[in-house]
């Protein structure tokens, strides 16, 4: 593998498309379509997939529904707490598809070869392991563990198992964060200093204040199976509709979107995670009874590597933005910025200033307050240096890179999953990955309640401090 060992604007025009014959002094702005992966191969009728899905809340349904539009994949079974999500499973993928309380009567059944784990958070590593103890390989969603502990557990698992578990943050399979990947390594923003993501709401949905049916009651919705090993308490329909704003359930604003965040930034720059996380945040207008803050920031030092030089990583979520709600990331180099929004991905370069002979003598410079003679002969001095040592024309300019029209990295998503699980080739977001973005976002939670810097080592994935 190319590793970005220099970080120069040298290797960035032997391998860039910018670099066609001469090196232009001034790139002029376009928009390139990034090309579509290719199909794969047909499959053969014995290749089905046969699928179940285990938790049919609004990923689940949006998961479900993406992997059925893989060719020969097929839904046999779900499982949901709630008797309205099951009828509406049957409505929605057909009556003989198996409904089930009890995701056991889903492990138990052979013709079910993968399942898709979109329970609360703190199901998600009890249901993975299970799962591939039972034979089915797991997609499973983020984050992948609730709590630290459990990381090794799922990762154990999925090397003693040998079966396919992806974690489902589908920013690693998209082809905009392999472009941003690319461009990277070719070394089209000089040296990595700075990450900065953000992920702005401005909406009570978009803060998790989901509907809750009129139906829901103990009769309607198995209470205790939800629980599972979280604190018992009596039954509350709005812990269960509404149970990432509690963090008996889920893992707050950093376990649902920035691990998405740290998946992507990991996968673009090859990096196994930062060393040390701090946060702040906190509860500033959703006052609903929630445990988890809806304003918080993190930062992250990153070691250098041999993929990477030491960087930082700036992130921020605010659910009560009154811009009305965005995200992006961006990459911060030496020479040039990459901005990534939605499908889109620009590249902005402009590399270090070098002030003029004349404005270092006479501008805005410590050399104005030099005596009369001092600055003379500095100013000869540097003419001198700056003949022998001429500065390169800057290169300036922008590019911008943008998915097809309807391109859904979520199906990528899927595809790489079944094929991994069709021909056994190794996918990207594997247990370790998964535990590797997983990790940062819950010890940000970590920081914020215990108001100090965490250690981590990335490598070995485990707390130091």
């Amino acid at each position: 593998m190319q590793t970005n060992k220099s970080f120069s604007r040298r290797d960035f025009l032997k391998t860039s498309a910018f670099a066609a014959g001469a090196v232009p002094t001034i790139l002029s702005a376009h928009v390139k379509e990034i090309p579509l992966r290719k199909p794969g191969k047909p499959v053969a009728p014995s290749d089905k997939i046969r699928l179940a899905t285990i938790g049919m809340g609004i990923i689940g349904f949006i998961d479900t529904w993406t992997a059925l539009q893989v060719p020969d994949v097929e839904l046999v079974a779900a499982a949901d707490l709630y008797d309205g999500r099951r009828a509406r499973v049957n409505e929605v993928f057909g009556k003989d598809v198996f409904t089930t309380r009890d995701y056991r009567e889903i492990f138990s059944r052979p013709d079910v070869d993968a399942v898709i784990i979109s329970t609360p958070d703190h199901w998600h590593a009890r249901l993975a392991i299970e799962a591939m103890q039972a034979g089915k390989n797991v997609y499973c969603e983020k984050p992948m563990v609730q709590k630290i502990a459990d990381g090794q557990r799922v990762i154990e698992a999925q090397r003693k198992t040998k079966k396919v578990l992806q974690v489902g943050s589908q920013f690693v399979s998209s082809i905009v964060y392999d472009k941003a990947k690319e461009l990277y390594k070719s070394g089209a923003i000089g040296e990595l200093n700075l990450v900065e993501a953000s992920w702005k709401r401005n909406s009570a949905i978009g803060a998790w204040q989901y509907s809750i049916p009129p139906d829901a009651s103990p009769q309607t919705i198995d209470w205790d199976r939800f629980l599972g090993e979280a604190p018992k308490r009596p039954f509350d329909a709005v812990r269960f509709f509404r149970w990432r704003n509690y963090s008996d359930y889920g893992t707050g604003i950093p376990g649902d979107l920035f691990v998405h965040l740290f998946s992507g930034i990991h996968h673009v720059l090859g990096s196994s995670g930062p060393a040390q996380i701090i946060s702040a945040g906190g509860l500033r207008y959703w006052k609903d009874g929630r445990d988890v803050p809806d304003v918080i920031l993190g930062l992250y030092d990153y070691p250098k590597t041999a993929n990477h030089p030491a960087f930082t990583i700036s992130l921020s979520t605010n659910f009560v933005d009154g811009s009305g709600g965005e995200e992006g990331i961006r990459f911060v180099g030496s020479e040039g910025i990459m901005t990534i929004i939605g499908d889109s991905l620009k590249l902005a370069r402009r590399g270090l200033y070098h002030p003029s002979e004349k404005e270092v003598v006479e501008g805005y410079n410590s050399v104005r307050t030099f005596s009369q003679e001092t600055r003379e002969k500095f100013a000869e001095q540097y003419h001198a240096q700056m003949a022998a040592n001429p500065v390169r024309p800057q290169l300036e300019g922008s590019s911008e890179y943008k998915a097809p029209e309807g391109y859904d990295d979520r199906l990528d998503h899927f595809h790489n999953f079944f094929a991994a699980m069709r021909t056994g080739k190794a996918i990207t977001e594997d247990a370790a990955f998964g535990f590797r973005a997983a990790a940062p976002a819950l010890l940000t939670n970590h920081s914020h309640l215990e108001k100090r810097v965490i250690g981590w080592d990335a490598e070995n994935m485990k707390m130091v401090s």
